[in-house]
C-alpha cells in the first residue's frame, strides 16, 4: 500500500477555504517532542529539507498525531509505536507529505497513503463533506489536497487506517509488543518488515517504553 519517500510535485490547488482544526497539544497521550525526535531525528528541524513547505518539525507534529490518536482511540503504546514509526519511515521523518519518488499522482499524507484510501478517509470526515462535493472521486491530486492542507487530517490518516482497515488481531499483536504483531501490521499496510523499517519501529517501541516479545 505504501512506498517510501515518493513523489513528483503535484499541483494541488483547492480554493476552498476550510478553517485550521483548532489542536490541543495535552490529549490523552503522554508523547513529548524529545521522544518524537527520538524516533525521526531529522524533525529536530526543517532548516535543511528539500520541501520546505512540507516539512514539519517535531514541535508541530505532536499536536496533531496526539489529536490523532484521541479521535481514533489509539491509547496504547504499542499501537502508538507502529504508527509513529510508519509516519515516520514514509515521509522521511515528517519532512515529505505527497509521493515524490518515484511519483504516485494522488499519494500522499504522512503515512504515504494510495489514492484509494485517501478517497476513503476523506469520505470518512465529515468537516470534508461540503467540499469532496466539489471535486470528482476519481481527481486523486484534489482529494490528497484537500487532506494534506490541514495539518490534522495529513497526520490523522495512519491511525485511521489501522482503527478502519486492520483487523482486531492486527490492533491486539501491536498491543502486546509482540514481533508477529508488528508483522501483521506490516501486511495490513501492504508492504513487508525491512530492517530500515524495523529500526524506525524499535525507536519508537523505546521511545514509548513498549515492552517488545
Amino acid at each position: 500500500m505504501f512506498s517510501h519517500r515518493v513523489i513528483p510535485a503535484l499541483a494541488l490547488l483547492i480554493t476552498t477555504a476550510l478553517a485550521s482544526p483548532t489542536v490541543d497539544n495535552s490529549l490523552g497521550t503522554n508523547l513529548n517532542v524529545s521522544q518524537l525526535v527520538s524516533i525521526a531525528p531529522k524533525s529536530s528541524s526543517c532548516a535543511s529539507d528539500p520541501f520546505p513547505s512540507e516539512c514539519r518539525t517535531a514541535a508541530q507534529a505532536i499536536g496533531p498525531i496526539t489529536a490523532s490518536f484521541v479521535t481514533y482511540g489509539v491509547n496504547t503504546p504499542g499501537e502508538q509505536a507502529a504508527i509513529l514509526s510508519t509516519m515516520a519511515f514514509e515521509s522521511d521523518d515528517f519532512q515529505y507529505q505527497i509521493n515524490h519518488f518515484p511519483g504516485t499522482p494522488g499519494q500522499g499524507t504522512r503515512n504515504m497513503q494510495m489514492p484509494a484510501y485517501n478517497l476513503m478517509y476523506a469520505q470518512s470526515i465529515p468537516a470534508l463533506a461540503p467540499y469532496l462535493e466539489k471535486v470528482q472521486t476519481s481527481d486523486a491530486a484534489a482529494i490528497l489536497g484537500l487532506l494534506i492542507r490541514y495539518t490534522n487530517y495529513d497526520f490523522g490518516s495512519a491511525a485511521w487506517f489501522l482503527t478502519s482497515q486492520c483487523d482486531e488481531s492486527v490492533r491486539s499483536g501491536l498491543q502486546s509488543g509482540s514481533g508477529a504483531g508488528f508483522s501483521a501490521y506490516m501486511a495490513c499496510i501492504g508492504t513487508t518488515e525491512t530492517s530500515d523499517r524495523g529500526a524506525y519501529y524499535q525507536r519508537a517501541v523505546t521511545a514509548l517504553g513498549v515492552t517488545t516479545s
